[in-house]
């Protein structure tokens, strides 16, 4: 595997979603390279938010918009004139989108359609990423991980909605890209875990708001398996990616982004890596209840990944736990904070390839 940040010095770089969990690291990796980043989103949904508590906004130029706002986003697109872009934007709770499901659809369809026409209207970009989940294929809680040619169909509408978007994204790039100028790509992520993340309804964020209260975790589907990663492991991949087919088009395609089929684990199975991470005596109890419908078995093939660029994890589940609670435990200051993701970043870029 041949990759380099390096190669993002000077580059122009739009993120949407730049305020979100993922987004804020991902900024964080590209203003380090050097690039010259600007981010669309929505102001952070959660307080407190890494976005605001790592100060990433002194780094890049930061808009606030919606991104279902076309005339807003493109505005903010033709004064970036981005050569890559990385579609974050997204409503991504499953939860959330049995309660919103108009919003979900209206953000994560229609909000893929907006900068693809961003995309469409202007001659700046060469590299476009639009980032899924694994959740977008059709769920036959099969024992063996879903390839990249397997049926899109996702179940509940977060799921359907980022089926949707990549049937969006196929569209676009097979009526408007054809001739290859502008490289496209999507990559299905698992389930990101990592420090910094504040959401509701997710396991890890339960678990350290649980933790830090010195409260027993209430764990809802602890049987249910899931690809579970450390957030840095797909933003190298996307950077990846995207640095790849802006210097070959042969490279643009869609691809799995997970861990190896060790690392995935029942939920129950990682709040016990993380109990033991924590120490303090810190336990679990189960929480389940009946609910809205959640697939209990979900694995990745990423064989198409590891084959086209010699790609694989770096860190396991053992170690994306330990870093996750480094990362808690560090400080909740700027700098503890900014320093923490600098720390990390710099560790996993020295085995990124390796």
């Amino acid at each position: 595997m041949n990759f380099d940040l390096r190669f993002y010095k000077g580059k122009k770089v739009f993120v949407t979603g730049h305020t979100g969990f993922k987004g804020s690291w991902l900024c964080k990796i590209l203003s380090m390279a050097g690039a010259e980043v600007t981010g669309y989103s929505l102001a952070p949904s959660t307080s407190p938010n890494l976005f605001e508590l790592s100060g990433i906004d002194a780094d890049i130029t930061s808009v606030i918009g919606d991104i279902r706002n076309l005339d807003n986003l493109w505005d903010a697109f033709s004064k970036a004139q981005p050569e890559i872009v990385f579609h974050l934007a997204a409503q991504p709770i499953v939860k959330e989108s049995y309660e919103r499901p108009a919003y979900t659809y209206e953000t994560n369809v229609m909000g893929t359609v907006n900068i693809l026409e961003c995309i469409r209207k202007s001659n700046c970009t060469v590299s476009f990423l639009n980032v899924t989940t694994d959740k977008v294929y059709q769920n036959k809680e099969w024992e063996w991980g879903y390839r990249e040619n397997e049926p899109l169909n996702g179940f509940d509408p977060y799921s359907n909605s980022k089926s949707c978007s990549e049937l969006v994204t196929s569209s676009y790039k097979n009526s408007f890209f054809s001739d290859g100028a502008v490289r496209i790509s999507t990559a299905r992520a698992g389930n990101v875990i990592g420090g910094g993340d504040f959401s509701r309804d997710r396991i890890i964020p339960d678990c350290i708001r649980a933790a830090l209260n010195k409260q027993v975790i209430g764990v809802r589907n602890p049987y249910s398996v899931r690809p579970y990663q450390y957030v840095l492991e797909p933003l190298f991949v996307y950077l990846m990616i995207a640095a790849a087919q802006y210097n070959d088009a042969s490279k643009s395609g869609n691809y799995n982004v997970g861990p190896d089929d060790c690392d995935c684990v029942t939920t129950g199975e990682l709040t016990d890596i993380f109990c033991n991470k924590w120490g303090d005596g810190q336990s679990w109890e189960n929480h389940s209840v009946e609910g809205p419908h959640e697939a209990n078995l979900l694995k990745l093939d990423c064989s198409k990944l590891k084959k086209v660029f010699g790609w694989k994890p770096v860190w396991n589940i053992d170690t994306a736990i330990e870093k996750t609670v480094e990362f808690t435990k560090s400080g909740t200051d700027m700098r503890s904070i900014s320093n923490v993701m600098k720390s990390q970043i710099d560790e996993f870029a020295t085995g990124f390839g390796k």
